[in-house]
């Protein structure tokens, strides 16, 4: 019920951690789902499964390893991988560091590879590292710094 609140009824556009919780809320009728961590190779066949069912089942990359699973494991005719680009900003937990030199390469991959297979969605950040903030102010700091290094990494 929070969930269809949040959406405005919608049931779209909802960010989940795990596929147990993908598929609860797929299972409750929402089609657009983003699994916001990196695709594990042993959760592929899930993430497939998921992929296939909804209109919109979105996945986070942040290796050219991961790029290649996808590519060498590609959805059925008529669907592709919806990927967004993790970008670590300081969390140190997943994604890749904006100012990698391979980030903008692996960027690109993934853009003009095989856009049939694979399609960039957009990148994603998490900030995480606001977990041990104190107050306001730190938080603040921290979504100032996350924002600062996407919008140059986007623009770059």
């Amino acid at each position: 019920e929070g969930a269809a609140l949040a959406t405005g009824g919608s049931r779209r556009g909802i960010v989940v951690s795990t596929l147990a919780e993908a598929r609860f809320f797929a299972a409750g009728g929402f089609d657009d789902i983003l699994y916001a961590f990196p695709v594990p190779r042993w959760r592929l066949a899930e993430c497939s499964a998921l992929a296939q069912r909804l209109q919109h089942f979105q996945v986070l990359l942040d290796s050219p390893q991961g790029l290649e699973m996808l590519l060498q494991n590609p959805l059925p005719a008529g669907k592709r991988w919806l990927v967004w680009l993790k970008l670590d900003c300081g969390n140190a937990r997943a994604g890749i560091r904006p100012s990698d030199p391979e980030a903008l390469a692996l960027a690109r991959a993934i853009a003009q590879g095989s856009p049939e297979l694979v399609t960039l969605v957009g990148v994603y950040a998490h900030c995480g590292n606001t977990y041990g903030c104190r107050d306001i102010a730190a938080i603040q700091a921290i979504a100032r710094d996350t924002t600062a290094a996407v919008l140059e990494f986007v623009t770059a």
